[in-house]
Order: C-alpha cells, then structure tokens, then sequence
C-alpha cells in the first residue's frame, strides 16, 4: 500500500493525530476516535504495512507509536507540486 493511499483515509488520520502525541494502546485509541477494536486493528495494520507505525508490549497492553515522521507539501500552479514524505524517527526524536 502506498503512503497515499495509507493517508487517504480520515480514520487513519485520526490515528496518526493521536500517536503523535504519544505511543497508545488499542482500547485508548478506540475510545478518543470512537471505534470498535476491529475497525482500529484494521486501520491500524494498513499504518503498520506503511511503515508509518510499530507497537511494543508493556504488561498485557499492545501500544502503538509512530515510526516516521510525515511532510506534505503542495505548490500551486505553475509548478503544480505534490509531495508526500515519510522519514524514519530516529531513536533520539
């Protein structure tokens, strides 16, 4: 799946909102959002194929966190540019 079409969607948005301000698990995400467990597992294996998140064990808990940061830029005309970009986030970030 490609970035845009990773990013086409308002849920995922969403999803990416939220990890960005700090690493959740499913059910936090569920309740923020409003969607059940199998609609976030979706969505969040499509991030997960993108390579825009990755999850780590604490507990019993899965928690979720970003693993690239995105950019977007757009130009208009004449130059008509679109530009959608992931860069891994170092450890440091």
């Amino acid at each position: 799946m490609s970035l845009i079409e990773a990013m086409g969607n308002g849920t995922r948005l969403e999803i990416l909102r939220e990890l960005s301000r700090e690493p959740k698990y499913v059910s936090e995400l569920t309740d923020v959002i409003g969607m059940d467990g199998k609609t976030a597992a979706h969505h969040l294996s499509t991030l997960e194929e993108a390579e825009l998140v990755d999850w780590y064990m604490r507990g019993n808990r899965k928690y979720y966190r970003l693993t690239a940061a995105v950019e977007l830029q757009l130009a208009p005309p004449p130059e008509r540019t679109f530009v959608l970009q992931a860069d891994p986030i170092s450890e440091t970030d």
